[in-house]
């Protein structure tokens, strides 16, 4: 049930750590690492939709807690389809759907409306305030050469103070990411693949009823 919880409120995490599509404002960065970061941000800026199967591990040593499930990730531009810890969630952009299939309910939220944790609206600016960015150095993982970053918030007040990014340096694609928060929660994403440009319809960014029989709709618009 902690990791379902904490699902709701990181699943929109995910998108944003997938896609770096952020803005660094005017955080003190060292050269190398932007230059890698502004790489990476142009690749996915290019894609016009994109395909991620996932994994994702919440660790909290002082708990002993230690939970990994795995996820997809369909997304085109703001809209979207995740599935992860027995939920979907389904975006066209507008309107949220969250599918929790053991409590057979779908929560139907306007997606500048929607409930705690991380906003639609803050996906893409959630780190405007600054980081302290720097590289941190390079190794090998298989046949790949991964860069490693680190990103301190500026903003003291954020839930989390460190995030560790590794990027694949051939492909300038996001390998893995680690989120650290003051909790003692430690969140890792590691991208197991990866498809650019996968063919959308209108709806698979939509929900239809037919698809969930016996699902009870609780829309709080």
């Amino acid at each position: 049930m902690l990791f379902k919880n904490i699902m709701r409120k990181c699943s929109l995490l995910i998108i944003a750590l997938i896609f770096l599509q952020v803005n660094f404002g005017f955080a003190q960065v060292d050269k190398k690492a932007n230059a890698i970061l502004a790489g990476v941000s142009a690749k996915y800026k290019s894609y016009k939709s994109i395909t991620v199967d996932f994994a994702y591990t919440l660790e909290n040593p002082a708990a002993k807690i230690k939970e990994t499930q795995t996820g997809n990730l369909i997304l085109s531009g703001a809209k979207y389809r995740l599935n992860i810890a027995g939920q979907e969630v389904i975006c066209d952009g507008k309107t949220t759907w969250t599918i929790m299939k053991e409590a057979k309910e779908v929560q139907v939220n306007s997606v500048d409306a929607n409930e705690e944790g991380i906003k639609p609206a803050e996906i893409f600016t959630m780190y405007d305030k600054g980081f302290l960015i720097k590289f941190v150095n390079e190794n090998n993982a298989g046949a790949k050469v991964l860069q490693n970053l680190e990103l301190t918030p500026t903003d003291k007040s954020k839930a989390f103070f460190k995030i560790k990014l590794s990027v694949d340096k051939a492909s300038k694609q996001l390998v893995k990411s680690i989120i650290f928060d003051k909790n003692g929660n430690r969140y890792t994403y590691a991208i197991k693949s990866f498809k650019a440009n996968t063919p959308t319809t209108a709806s698979t960014f939509s929900f239809d009823p037919k698809k969930y029989p016996g699902v009870e709709l609780v829309d709080l618009r």
